[in-house]
């Protein structure tokens, strides 16, 4: 029988319910992530003290940024922060606001939330970073569901989202711009970790899941996105970081291949159970389950 699998697969996981899992602290303010994505972290944030225990650490990393939740958490709490993703525009649209997160606000309030207004944006060709980034937060919270999605021609094709929130958050911007100084900013693979890696660092894995769980809508895109085969560059690329002297937390979708190629036994595996987000075509918005994996 595979490695993970049968009794052992049975008997190692650790179940959490949305019950047992210790609250964050209410006094630790941090600022909440300024774009909508998708397969976001936010839920995760109540479990992380569960997770982390008394544990201390010295940089953060983080090659899968998204929308940066967990880096929110844990900036104030880190020495110098290195973030990655492998898309151009969201890292670029990190350094913006880093840099200069008042030209952006100045630029987003040129615009309104209509659907005449979002198409004419969404087919802009941005010609300055600030103009960039104006246009990757506009598209991001006006757009349906906040996907991120590029036909063949790499141009953005998401629809029109109908929303009636407001576009606009200075304020998280401005927190998000403070929180980024410390931080590295590179739109790299997620191979990158291994460069600056260092004893004692954290760091956080949140890869496209490449397998389905609860009729996820997306999984055919995902697939493109981060095969297996990138699963298992990751299973080694986790395997570097321990050897480092450094300490990983990997999310990933519940299922048996993926705790075949990650489980270890030294190691944990957790099962957590939350809500769906965001669903695609077909899909059935209810609970659906993941795996966090942790040395700590």
């Amino acid at each position: 029988m595979s490695r993970g699998l049968g009794d052992v697969y049975k008997r190692q996981i650790v179940s959490f319910q949305m019950g047992d899992a210790l609250m964050a602290d209410k006094r630790n303010i941090y600022p909440k992530p300024f774009l909508r994505w998708a397969g976001g972290k936010s839920w995760l944030i109540k479990y992380l003290d569960s997770i982390v225990g008394d544990y201390k650490f010295n940089c953060y990393h983080e090659p899968f940024l998204g929308g940066g939740s967990i880096f929110f958490y844990f900036a104030s709490k880190m020495n110098t922060a290195y973030l990655s993703d492998f898309n151009n525009e969201l890292i670029d649209t990190y350094s913006a606001i880093k840099n200069d997160p008042d030209g952006v606000i100045l630029h987003l309030e040129k615009y309104v939330n209509t659907a005449e207004e979002y198409y004419r944006i969404r087919a802009l060709r941005p010609e300055t970073l600030i103009e960039a980034a104006a246009r990757f937060i506009y598209l991001n919270q006006t757009s349906f569901n906040g996907i991120y999605r590029v036909n063949t021609k790499g141009e953005y094709n998401v629809p029109y989202g109908n929303r009636t929130k407001d576009f606009i958050e200075a304020d998280k911007l401005r927190a998000a711009s403070k929180m980024l100084q410390s931080a590295i900013l590179q739109a790299e693979d997620f191979d990158c970790v291994r460069i600056n890696v260092a004893p004692g660092d954290l760091v956080f894995l949140d890869p496209p899941y490449t397998v389905s769980h609860n009729h996820n809508g997306f999984i055919k895109y995902n697939q493109k996105l981060f095969s297996l085969e990138d699963q298992y560059r990751l299973k080694a690329l986790i395997d570097f970081i321990k050897k480092k002297g450094a300490y990983y937390i990997l999310t990933n979708a519940a299922h048996a291949t993926i705790y075949e190629i990650f489980y270890e036994k030294d190691d944990r595996c957790l099962e957590l159970s939350r809500a769906s987000l965001i669903g695609g075509e077909n899909a059935k918005r209810g609970k659906i389950q993941e795996y966090i994996f942790t040395n700590l």
